[in-house]
C-alpha cells in the first residue's frame, strides 16, 4: 500500500442517502396497496363469517322450528364449531343478534357485526 492510500472501506454519505431515498420511494408505493388489501381481506372474512352464521341460524330454525336463544347455542348444538371472531373488532363477543318479528319464535333470527366503521364502499359494517 502506498503511504497516501487509506485502507478504509464503507459507503459515503451520498450513497447511503440515495439508498434510503430509493427505499422510501418503494415503501410509499407499496404501503397503500398493502393496507388496501388488508381492509379488503377483512371485509371478505366478515362477509363469509356472516354467511356461515346466518346459514347456521337457518338450519337451526329448520331443525327446531324456533330460533336460537343466543349465538352460543349454535355452538352447543353443533351448528358451528366455534363463534367466529369479528375481523374488525377482534372479538367473538361483539356480534349483534337481531330478534325475529315474533318473539315467541326465539331470540336470534339474524346477526350483524359490532364494528362501528364504514366499509370501503361507504356502507356501514354494522348494517351488513
Amino acid at each position: 500500500m502506498r503511504s497516501g492510500e487509506r485502507g478504509q472501506r464503507g459507503f459515503t454519505l451520498i450513497e447511503l442517502l440515495v439508498t434510503l431515498a430509493i427505499l422510501g420511494l418503494l415503501v410509499s408505493v407499496a404501503a397503500p396497496r398493502y393496507f388496501g388489501n388488508l381492509d379488503r381481506a377483512k371485509e371478505d372474512v366478515l362477509r363469509e363469517d356472516l354467511y356461515v352464521m346466518r346459514d347456521a341460524i337457518d338450519k337451526f330454525y329448520s331443525d327446531h322450528n324456533r330460533y336460537p336463544d343466543d349465538l352460543v347455542e349454535l355452538v352447543t348444538a353443533r351448528y358451528l364449531r366455534k363463534l367466529p371472531v369479528d375481523p374488525f373488532t377482534q372479538s367473538a363477543k361483539t356480534w349483534v343478534p337481531v330478534a325475529p318479528d315474533d318473539a315467541a319464535q326465539g331470540v336470534v333470527a339474524d346477526v350483524h357485526s359490532g364494528a362501528s366503521n364504514a366499509a370501503r364502499d361507504g356502507s356501514w359494517l354494522r348494517e351488513w
